[in-house]
This record gives C-alpha cells, sequence and structure tokens, in this order.
C-alpha cells in the first residue's frame, strides 16, 4: 500500500522528491503517513477534500483482499 500512495502522490505534487511515505503496522491496522512539501499540500487534499478522500477510497479498496483496516493521513 505504501508504494501505491507514493506513486499517487508523486504524479499529483510539483516537488516530487519530497514526498515521503512512512507506514506503521499494528495488528490489522495499518497507518500510512504521507509528508509532502507545505506548497504541495493543497493538490494532495484538493478542492473540500476530495483528492485526499479519493486516495483513501483507493487504498481502502486496494487492501480489502489483504483482510487489513488501512488509514492515510496527510501530514
Amino acid at each position: 500500500m505504501k508504494e501505491l500512495v507514493e506513486v499517487i502522490a508523486k504524479a499529483l505534487v510539483d516537488n516530487p522528491d519530497e514526498v515521503v511515505v512512512t507506514e506503521k503496522e499494528e495488528g490489522k491496522n495499518v497507518t500510512i503517513e504521507l509528508h509532502v512539501a507545505a506548497s504541495d499540500m493543497g493538490k494532495v487534499i484538493g478542492k473540500q477534500g476530495r483528492i485526499a478522500k479519493t486516495i483513501r477510497t483507493i487504498v481502502k479498496a486496494a487492501s480489502s483482499k489483504d483482510d487489513k483496516r488501512v488509514d492515510v493521513e496527510i501530514i
């Protein structure tokens, strides 16, 4: 899942070198933290959070077959 979030984020931002994705696993819960440059934050979140919501939906759909709960946090 980490690679999926990284590919999506790098395609959206102007500074793909500053995209950092970390993954923390606690049992069946996985937290993916996405760090981007301050100037790119709006591009990742989108108007009214639409892009962020879409990223979370894609990741949850991809993780459903692994029987894990994945949360994406944009920091």
